[in-house]
């Protein structure tokens, strides 16, 4: 995995996680709905590339 995906990962599952806090905050389970999208989808994107990693070792 490079830096770049590590980085941009990161920086989705944050926002993610701010959208959620914000919709829980709000009471809005649509910004909440997407904030947990938003970290699961940054979950999968690092899981697939450890997994491309591994098979590259």
């Amino acid at each position: 995995m490079g830096l770049d995906d590590k980085i941009k990962n990161a920086a989705e599952k944050v926002t993610g996680q701010a959208k959620e806090k914000v919709g829980e905050a709000t009471g809005d389970d649509e910004t909440r709905a997407e904030g947990k999208a938003d970290q699961t989808k940054a979950d999968l994107k690092g899981a697939g590339e450890k997994v491309k990693d591994a098979f590259k070792n």
